[in-house]
């Protein structure tokens, strides 16, 4: 009964004072703050004082001005590029954004490149010598089903086309935004056209592609390619220029004629080496005769080339690379107006592993 009394003539317990809450590293969140508003608040401080030291004539120290708003608001992770150039003020954009644009090379030129696939298919040449080239990766046969002829699946542009399933209007779409979101201007882009053969595919598949791209500028559905090629010469975006993968072996005057329509201005044809037995024995499908007959075609038709080429190649040695690669800049045969040089890679699946493996090939570029 006592104990009873005592505690009914008790005083009441006063409440107890809240700590702030930790972030998700353990720092403590100003108190009445959630780690949204937070986040929010060191945005605008960071924004605000580059605006400041702009205005000032001043450096701009972005990586110290993100950690004194972390350490001030207590947040375990840094604001992204994205959320400090969606916060950056009209006013302050044309200054600011330079600062905050990720990986500015990417637009340097004026131009905003989008790389897109089109769906995994069987390589054409199949039908006539019976398998792939012997380095080739990816297509519907390989360890890399998923992933388009070429490919292993694992590249940036591989993985956008994956996520939106191969459907055109998604890649570019989605792309374009992203590269706005990242502070790029986007007025200007070039289509590349990637994944194995493009002319080799269905035409009217090739039809839809093309069609999806050219709308994704113009948000407009079209019914064809003139469509939708008008619509885009008008739209705020505007497709410049347009390069698709090919072969020689498609790279013919109807080709031609059907990339012009499109409005294609760049082709990038796998020429790999000037040997003829290397060819054969790579598996490749067509002569180097027949790369010299495309390069001419082509240029006639007005298309920029640009020749893939593969040092290290089975059975080349250093010099004849480098003879080769005389042959290609000396030769009037060849002289296209772009390279892009592919070091032969070992990659699993493909018939040069199995060469690897049984010791009929090594690399000669790792002991150079």
């Amino acid at each position: 009964m006592a104990t009873a009394a005592a505690a009914a003539v008790a005083a009441p317990e006063q409440p107890r004072r809240r700590k702030p809450a930790p972030g998700r590293g353990g720092v403590a969140l100003p108190a009445g703050l959630s780690e949204e508003e937070a986040r929010v608040r060191a945005i605008a401080e960071i924004v605000s004082a580059m605006g400041e030291l702009s205005r000032r004539g001043e450096d701009v120290d972005l990586n110290s001005l993100k950690s004194a708003a972390c350490r001030r608001y207590g947040l375990a992770r840094a604001p992204k590029l994205v959320e400090m150039i969606a916060a950056v003020p009209e006013a302050d954009r044309a200054t600011l954004l330079p600062r905050l644009r990720a990986k500015p090379v990417r637009t340097a030129s004026g131009i905003a490149v989008v790389a897109v696939m089109s769906k995994p298919h069987r390589c054409p040449h199949i039908a006539t010598t019976g398998n792939i080239c012997v380095y080739c990766p990816g297509g519907p046969d390989s360890d890399f089903e998923y992933s388009t002829q070429s490919y292993t699946g694992y590249e940036p542009t591989s993985m956008r086309a994956i996520r939106a399933r191969y459907n055109p209007y998604v890649q570019a779409r989605s792309r374009i935004d992203q590269l706005k979101r990242l502070g790029h201007s986007v007025d200007k882009v070039e289509f590349i056209l990637m994944g194995g053969t493009f002319m080799s595919l269905p035409a009217e598949y090739r039809d839809y592609f093309i069609r999806n791209l050219h709308d994704a500028l113009s948000g407009h559905t079209s019914a064809n390619v003139e469509e939708a090629i008008c619509y885009s010469e008008h739209s705020a975006v505007k497709c410049i220029g347009m390069t698709i993968e090919t072969r020689p072996d498609y790279c013919l005057g109807p080709h031609l004629r059907q990339m012009l329509s499109y409005g294609c201005t760049r082709l990038e044809i796998g020429v790999q080496s000037t040997y003829e037995d290397v060819a054969r024995d790579t598996n490749r499908g067509h002569t180097v005769a027949a790369v010299a007959d495309c390069f001419c075609l082509a240029k006639d038709a007005g298309f920029k080339v640009v020749a893939h080429m593969m040092p290290d190649l089975p059975n080349v040695g250093v010099e004849r690379d480098l003879e080769s690669f005389r042959e290609f800049f000396g030769s009037p045969a060849f002289r296209a107006d772009g390279l892009k040089i592919y070091p032969t890679l070992v990659i699993r699946g493909t018939g040069l592993y199995e060469l690897w493996k049984t010791g009929r090939y090594s690399s000669n570029l790792v002991s150079c």
